[in-house]
């Protein structure tokens, strides 16, 4: 499963939106965008910060695991 796709799901999970998930981590709504459309991806950093925030969130342990397998 690609990046952009793992964090779709993540985030329909979790029922908020590009903006709010943009908030949570402190990056932009257009970054968050650009992850989402394959633009971009998440920096080392960026990711530490995800996988923290969905961790407390109870993200799924399957939709996590996919998220970690992502390069």
């Amino acid at each position: 499963m690609e990046l952009a796709e793992v964090l779709k799901l993540i985030r329909n999970e979790l029922g908020i939106t590009q903006e709010e998930l943009a908030n949570a981590v402190h990056v932009s709504f257009s970054t968050v965008n650009r992850w989402e459309n394959k633009k971009s991806e998440p920096n080392r950093m960026a990711r530490v910060v995800l996988l923290d925030f969905f961790e407390k969130r109870k993200v799924s342990l399957q939709l996590i695991e996919e998220f970690r397998k992502c390069k």
